[in-house]
């Protein structure tokens, strides 16, 4: 297949030179999605698109999706994964109080301001042609303390803007959905030799494919439109789906109970 087949689903994951947009970009690839990357320095899986991109810079973000029309046609799913973490940062050990206000320019506008561009962006190709998912990435630090104050707080911003989106979206074709991922095992994670990290065991964490395994599984499921606007769990979505870690065996477990509750949207 070539990238103007308009057979082939086509999809942008942001950030995606390590870790889960790494592991999600990978993950599309291998369902047959052509896959556009984005990372600072373009460069990700093998066997994917990637492109050069500061996610500080709104026009660096419609130059990318421009990109994809240009050469695609269409797009059909959007991963919002990009993040970065403050200049000098040592570790999320720090109270707010004691960490430089300047610190909001990356967790805030990286890490979601350049999720809203890159969302609306997308939603210009797909509202026309009737269909697509946007996907952003979010965490249970929407639940409870977790991290930074910043950390949470984009977290939460995060589920709120999918849950309004959603609501302008209806009827479109076009859903949208966050997702909270639970502990992931990363490469430098599995290199530290830990057993477990912040009381949650590595062995039934998630591969970073995992996570994007369930968000094929959710841009193929018939019953998408009825996710649209709500908060995802992966580990529960990854269930329900009949998923699992790259072993083929271990099926990672939710954090739900340990952050007290289920997900903050929709409202009940």
């Amino acid at each position: 297949m070539t990238a103007a087949d308009p057979a082939r689903r086509v999809a942008l994951v942001t950030g995606g030179s390590r870790g889960v947009g790494h592991g999600v970009a990978a993950a599309l690839r291998d369902a047959g999605w052509l896959v556009y990357v984005t990372s600072r320095r373009g460069t990700g899986p093998d066997g994917t698109v990637a492109v050069a991109c500061d996610h500080t810079d709104d026009d660096a973000i419609a130059a990318v999706l421009t990109r994809i029309h240009e050469e695609t046609g269409r797009l059909d799913l959007l991963v919002n994964n990009v993040w970065a973490a403050p200049r000098g940062f040592a570790g999320f050990t720090e109270k707010f109080y004691e960490r430089p206000v300047s610190d909001w320019d990356t967790l805030i506008t990286v890490g979601l301001r350049a999720h809203y561009v890159a969302s609306t962006l997308a939603a210009r190709i797909m509202v026309p042609q009737g269909s697509g998912l946007i996907t952003s990435i979010s965490s249970f630090g929407s639940r409870g303390p977790l991290h930074s104050v910043l950390y949470g707080m984009s977290k939460t911003a995060i589920d709120k803007m999918m849950y309004d989106m959603a609501a302008e979206l209806r009827g479109t074709g076009v859903a949208a959905v966050s997702l909270w991922l639970g502990l992931i095992r990363t490469e430098r994670l599995l290199a530290s030799g830990l057993t477990e990290f912040a009381g949650f065991p590595l062995d039934v964490a998630e591969d970073p494919e995992y996570v994007g395994r369930v968000i094929d599984a959710l841009a193929r499921d018939e019953a998408l439109a009825a996710y649209s606007g709500h908060t995802l769990v992966t580990a529960e979505a990854g269930a329900r789906y009949g998923l699992v870690n790259n072993d083929g065996a271990t099926a990672p477990i939710s954090h739900r109970d340990a952050f007290g509750g289920g997900p903050l949207f929709p409202p009940h």
